[in-house]
């Protein structure tokens, strides 16, 4: 939207007013640049090139304004896009990186203090009050350009950051080489190397800018890290910082909808998201199976049932963290387990079954608890346990079929 303004002056300008102005403008941008070195110290600490093209800036504020007080008439009139282009030019980027928003106006004050002071001084009396009103209206003008140059700078930097956060996400998700994830972790200043997970649910019910505000809003007040993806009806999400796995994912589960969410396991940097980000999302296909799991639920928690739904790499995991062990340790324990999910959990049956004492089942199962981490006496551990056996058994047959 263009914005522009009129307003009658006291007087029309003099053509010795304007004359006087256009002859002075060299003492004038003399004058600015010497103010600007000694009044801001973090202008003199910056570069030669950037200290350079902030004085062309300033400098070409002062000629605009000459040729905008020249040809100046019975009213003012101009509008922000037109200042914008004619003080800003090509600069509006170079400046915003340079130096930020407070030093910009401490820059635009400098330059407006030295033309407030000594335009009415350069024309004669009767301009005099004409001059101060035309100053005081342009300095107007150009707050609004550079507070126009700035909020673009923001719109751009935040298309950009989204941009570069979703090829971030998108490398973490299709597992790409560790040296690309490291590169675009850099690009969008990624700082966590530790306490990393990616979580996998269903999106809340907000317009995506809302619901990513909303989880930063969460995750800056937790110090969380984050990484946000909308992808069609999932919300998938990378977290960093973790230091109490279910108390911060509890905590970013306020982002989600309803529906199961589950997260990965927890790793040391990006590069190993990728891990934690195929088990998320392997986990959160299976999690139907489980209407009872937490929100939000690890998704080791789910290793039978993503077995089940043709994850390979959690039937692994049953194989070689459950039955493997128990295997090793002996067949009582394998079959012990089998009798105890079998019977329905009852420990008399299981000791009449094997012609032992109760106590020996006891025993036996708290062993199988010590090696596997999976209590048989817990129905949904004990679930897990049955599944295990049963993939053990069946993997043991393929790799070594009978003859």
């Amino acid at each position: 939207m263009k914005n522009s303004w009129t307003a009658k002056i006291p007087r029309p300008i003099s053509a010795d007013a304007k004359a006087a102005v256009r002859a002075h403008l060299g003492e004038l941008k003399t004058a600015v640049l010497h103010q600007l070195n000694t009044s801001l110290p973090w202008y003199r600490d910056l570069p030669a090139h950037q200290r350079a093209s902030l004085g062309e800036i300033a400098q070409q504020g002062l000629t605009t304004f000459a040729d905008w007080f020249e040809h100046s008439e019975n009213t003012i009139k101009t509008s922000v896009s037109g200042v914008l282009h004619s003080v800003f030019g090509n600069a509006p980027t170079e400046l915003s990186r340079t130096v930020s928003l407070q030093q910009a106006v401490q820059l635009l004050r400098t330059v407006l203090q030295v033309v407030e002071t000594q335009v009415p001084a350069i024309v004669a009396e009767p301009d005099k009050a004409a001059a101060r009103y035309a100053v005081v209206f342009y300095s107007r003008e150009i707050a609004f350009a550079l507070a126009e140059v700035y909020a673009r700078a923001a719109e751009t930097r935040g298309s950009w950051d989204a941009r570069l956060e979703a090829l971030l996400l998108d490398s973490i998700l299709a597992g790409d080489r560790a040296d690309e994830i490291r590169s675009r972790a850099a690009a969008t200043g990624w700082k966590a190397n530790r306490g990393i997970t990616v979580m996998v649910g269903r999106p809340d019910n907000l317009e995506e800018p809302q619901l990513v505000a909303k989880l930063r809003e969460i995750a800056t007040r937790a110090k969380l890290e984050i990484l946000i993806g909308v992808l069609s009806d999932r919300l998938v999400i990378v977290l960093g910082n973790i230091i109490d796995v279910e108390a911060d994912t509890r905590t970013i589960q306020r982002g989600f909808g309803e529906g199961p969410i589950v997260y990965g396991r927890i790793v040391e940097s990006l590069v190993e998201a990728p891990i934690s980000a195929q088990e998320a999302l392997e986990g959160y296909s299976a999690a139907p199976a489980w209407p009872a799991a937490p929100r939000p639920v690890a998704a080791y928690e789910l290793l039978p049932e993503r077995a089940l739904n043709g994850d390979n790499i959690a039937r692994a995991a049953l194989t070689s963290q459950v039955y493997r062990p128990l295997s090793r340790a002996g067949h009582s324990l394998l079959e012990t387990v089998d009798v105890y999910t079998t019977t329905g959990g009852s420990l008399e049956a299981t000791a009449r079954q094997l012609f032992i004492h109760a106590n020996t089942v006891r025993y036996r199962l708290k062993r199988v608890a010590e090696l596997t981490g999976w209590d048989p006496t817990s129905p949904r551990d004990a679930y897990v346990l049955q599944v295990a056996l049963m993939t053990g058994r069946l993997d043991t047959v393929l790799n070594h079929p009978q003859p």
